[in-house]
């Protein structure tokens, strides 16, 4: 979740900005399962978006567990910093994703299907103010500077808020930083507002930070989801390997409710976060299992309904609001359906 400033060609230009991340050692070694497939070498990019379930399928290991031993994890601070490698090819998986980076790939002709819906954000990400800022509201923003992903699920979030409260966004001097950079910059001074999601969002609000919006604030049909994605070419000749890769995702969210403390410390030792924080994280989302995911809700009962899906019509109006934005050039298809694809969570 794992979230407005200029999307123009912000895609496949931007710079790769994730670094590789040695695993966190997890409760179970990386054996192979008895239906476990051999993926080969291939990466599986995801973010820290703090506690959730898929945090624990890296921590222990289910990725190769259920997709053979090669597979390498790569941490990216933020969605756009993914895109370079999405759009190359060279990341045939990514999670933690928000809809505004997908969008933007998609826009641009990277060939993606969300394949898996990992949760709905309802009190783990929004926007915080300085307590001492003296903003009331979200129409108080303007002329203060606001911290945020441009590009990212923020830039919707906020511009959804200004909408709401009537707001000019050019009256707001918008800060583009990754997450490390945004919680560097509350400290020092530099933003007196930010629109983040965990961990970061819970750290300001526990260091001088106020919540003055928070994603339960957005609408049904446009809200806002932490997704994961395949590479459509690559998961359409490798189908088995693309339902491994959900199944490893579904172990995470198995092994939390089967497990509940211990899964509470592997999320916390793995997002860098504390037992504690970890339990209010995990309490702000409403988690998706492999079941969920063909449904109508999450992403359609197969790839001929998936454009009525929950995410497939978040996906749409995600992008018209980008796009009546300005923030993204190509205007929005009639449908987004054939960027949602269920099949393999069945």
């Amino acid at each position: 979740m794992q979230r407005f400033r200029r999307l123009t060609g912000m895609a496949v230009s931007l710079a790769l900005a994730g670094v590789a991340m040695p695993l966190t050692s997890g409760l179970f070694a990386a054996t192979p399962s008895a239906a476990s497939v051999n993926a080969g070498s291939i990466a599986i990019g995801y973010e820290n978006n703090g506690a959730d379930p898929s945090i624990i399928s890296v921590a222990n290991k289910y990725f190769q567990r259920e997709m053979g031993r090669d597979v390498r994890l790569k941490l990216f601070t933020s969605g756009p910093a993914a895109l370079t490698s999405l759009a190359s090819g060279q990341l045939p998986f990514m999670c933690g994703l928000g809809m505004p980076p997908v969008i933007a790939a998609i826009a641009q002709g990277v060939p993606l299907q969300v394949v898996f819906n990992q949760e709905r954000y309802t009190k783990d990400a929004g926007l915080v103010v300085k307590s001492s800022s003296g903003i009331k509201s979200v129409a108080g923003l303007a002329g203060k500077s606001v911290g945020l992903v441009i590009g990212s699920q923020s830039s919707f979030e906020l511009a959804t808020y200004a909408k709401q409260a009537g707001l000019n966004l050019s009256s707001v001097r918008l800060v583009n930083l990754t997450p490390p950079e945004l919680q560097s910059a509350w400290s020092t001074g530099r933003i007196e507002a930010a629109v983040v999601w965990d961990p970061v969002y819970d750290f300001l609000v526990t260091h001088g930070g106020r919540i003055l919006m928070d994603d339960s604030k957005l609408p049904v049909t446009a809200t806002s989801f932490n997704i994961c994605v395949a590479n459509k070419s690559f998961a359409s000749k490798h189908p088995a390997v693309a339902k491994a890769f959900v199944k490893a995702l579904g172990d995470g969210d198995n092994f939390l409710q089967s497990h509940r403390s211990a899964a509470m410390r592997v999320m916390a030792k793995a997002a860098g976060i504390s037992v504690a924080t970890a339990k209010i994280e995990i309490a702000g989302y409403q988690i998706y299992s492999v079941a969920d995911q063909a449904t109508r809700a999450v992403l359609g009962t197969s790839p001929a309904t998936s454009a009525k899906s929950g995410t497939a019509q978040s996906l749409l109006n995600n992008w018209k609001a980008l796009y009546n934005a300005g923030t993204i050039t190509v205007k929005p298809p009639k449908s987004t359906g054939a960027f949602v694809n269920p099949s393999y969570a069945k």
